[in-house]
């Protein structure tokens, strides 16, 4: 007989969204029965749990913390309560778990020793973006952050250009927040006119911006993203 927990990506908000609007109330059922988790910042984890479950008692949780700091040697201790029956949530410092965050060791390391994994539902940037930008969601490529150097930079932006339109694939890819203006300066110097971009800003959010233009309708569009989560997409 299996008495193992099971390890829950739950997901969170992508920025200061009603979390009525946009976290399936059955995920709070799930989080209400964890005590155990696995999270890529505890202050941030801590915040999340008592706005969404203010009847749990913080002091009382337990969180392990993953990110780019963490010895991936500790991963396994991470999962021993799964061993003793205990449930696991996963938690993301911004929207979905194991997407373009460090939670994909831990999920990695469950597959390895048979522990059930479920993903709840919730917002995904790169998914959300795509939906709304009319570019082809049959074929597409989530490529993760930019180099940092802007000559690595733009090389990569022509190759997924050249990608985009030789292949008819969506391209989608973020930036550091403070980056965002050096990207999009990027994109208008060096791509081709016709090209389509698809910028889309704050996603879930009052705030929100999702747009798409040629490259040539850009230059003369005025957009403020300084500062704010992005994610731009090539088609």
């Amino acid at each position: 007989m299996n008495n193992k927990g099971i390890l829950y990506l739950i997901p969170t908000t992508l920025g200061e969204s009603a979390y009525s609007q946009v976290i399936p109330s059955f995920n709070n059922t799930i989080l209400q029965e964890i005590d155990v988790f696995v999270v890529e910042n505890i202050k941030t984890a801590r915040r999340f749990i008592k706005k969404t479950a203010p009847e749990k008692v913080i002091d009382d949780l337990v969180f392990y913390e993953i990110n780019k700091r963490t010895n991936l040697d500790m991963l396994p201790t991470f999962l021993k309560p799964i061993d003793e029956g205990k449930n696991i949530g996963v938690i993301s410092d911004a929207g979905c778990p194991g997407v373009a965050d460090p939670g994909a060791d831990v999920v990695a390391l469950a597959h390895q020793n048979n522990i059930k994994v479920v993903p709840l539902v919730g917002p995904s940037s790169i998914l959300l973006s795509l939906m709304a930008s009319g570019f082809n969601g049959q074929s597409f490529c989530f490529n993760g952050y930019l180099p940092k150097e802007q000559k690595d930079r733009v090389r990569k932006l022509k190759d997924l250009e050249r990608m985009a339109i030789a292949q008819k694939q969506t391209q989608l890819f973020i930036e550091t927040p403070y980056r965002n203006h050096h990207v999009m300066e990027d994109l208008l110097a060096n791509c081709n006119p016709n090209t389509k971009l698809c910028v889309a800003v704050d996603i879930t959010m009052a705030s929100e911006q999702i747009v798409t233009k040629t490259i040539v309708e850009w230059k003369s569009t005025k957009i403020d993203l300084n500062k704010r989560p992005c994610v731009f997409l090539l088609g």
